[in-house]
């Protein structure tokens, strides 16, 4: 069977990746065909993302291009991009549950303020991007099963769209042991990616490009050593 998937990267990082380094160097490719079944022939994977800044941390845009030229290795993989915005605003504070009885319990300053501003950091639109291909996909008939990696219950009316008026297949490679009920109810089948699967789709520590122009290697911080 002709199939898509659908790579929600977000939603796939801090569900799976963000505090397993040793698993970022991630085969998008390779996992899709480790989790879906032999019958599923793929042909495109999807990689829905936005280029991330270097406020919270400086280096994390060249690790991200780096991981990008990685999945470039890949005839399967297209990348699709959309915006990761930072911006300044006022929030609510929580203030620490001191123990009373402690006497270094006392707050570091009085009086508590009630909000602090912030930054806050947020990815736009790789849902919207996602929803769209994978409408515009099955309209053109380009897949018999879409196999969409996110739990993001926004995607849930696509994926509906897609399975009751359209005709396909369509299911959930969740990144969660739970998924959202939404999800699985407008799915037509679920999986679930396991640590296993994320073991055995790592890309060679080291990947030449460019017909041996270019070498690129796995990120010295994205190993089992770092936490």
């Amino acid at each position: 069977m002709r199939t898509f998937v659908y790579v929600d990267g977000f939603n796939l990082y801090y569900r799976m990746l963000r505090n397993q380094p040793e698993y970022k160097w991630l085969d998008i490719s390779k996992l899709a065909h480790q989790v879906l079944a032999p019958d599923n022939q793929l042909l495109k994977v999807r990689y829905f993302t936005a280029r991330v800044s270097a406020r919270v941390d400086q280096d994390a845009p060249a690790r991200q291009q780096i991981y990008l030229d990685a999945l470039s290795t890949s005839s399967e993989i297209e990348v699709h991009f959309g915006k990761f915005l930072v911006t300044k605003t006022w929030a609510g504070l929580v203030p620490p549950d001191l123990d009373p009885a402690k006497i270094k319990a006392k707050p570091p300053f009085m009086p508590w303020p009630s909000v602090v501003r912030v930054y806050k950091t947020e990815e736009k639109g790789s849902d919207v991007n996602l929803a769209t291909h994978l409408l515009h996909d099955a309209f053109r008939d380009q897949f018999d099963v879409a196999a969409v990696i996110t739990n993001d219950s926004d995607l849930t009316e696509a994926i509906r769209i897609v399975k009751e008026e359209m005709g396909k297949i369509v299911g959930i490679l969740s990144p969660v042991p739970k998924p959202s009920t939404s999800l699985t109810g407008a799915a037509s089948f679920v999986r679930h990616i396991r640590e296993q699967h994320l073991a055995s789709s790592q890309f060679p520590d080291e990947i030449v490009l460019d017909n041996g122009k270019k070498t690129i290697t796995r990120p010295d911080t994205w190993t089992a050593t770092v936490s």
